[in-house]
């Protein structure tokens, strides 16, 4: 039962995680933008990139060790 739930646990944060992730790099305005000499940058929101990687990568690796593990007798 502890395991389903992990599962399923583990796959809502690797989703969300990805929603966050692609979101703060495609469809959010950009929150900094640079004006030097060569021209004109657009930059991210670096703490929401790595937070939503960060939970991409933790969710998908608590479902997968989760499903794969087997029970021990």
């Amino acid at each position: 039962m502890l395991r389903a739930i992990l599962t399923i646990l583990g796959i809502v944060f690797a989703a969300y995680g990805g929603v966050m992730l692609y979101r703060a790099l495609f469809v959010e305005p950009p929150s900094a933008v640079v004006i030097s000499a060569e021209g004109v940058r657009e930059l991210q929101n670096t703490s929401r990139v790595l937070g939503g990687l960060a939970l991409l990568v933790f969710g998908a690796a608590l479902a997968f060790t989760t499903a794969l593990t087997r029970k021990r007798k």
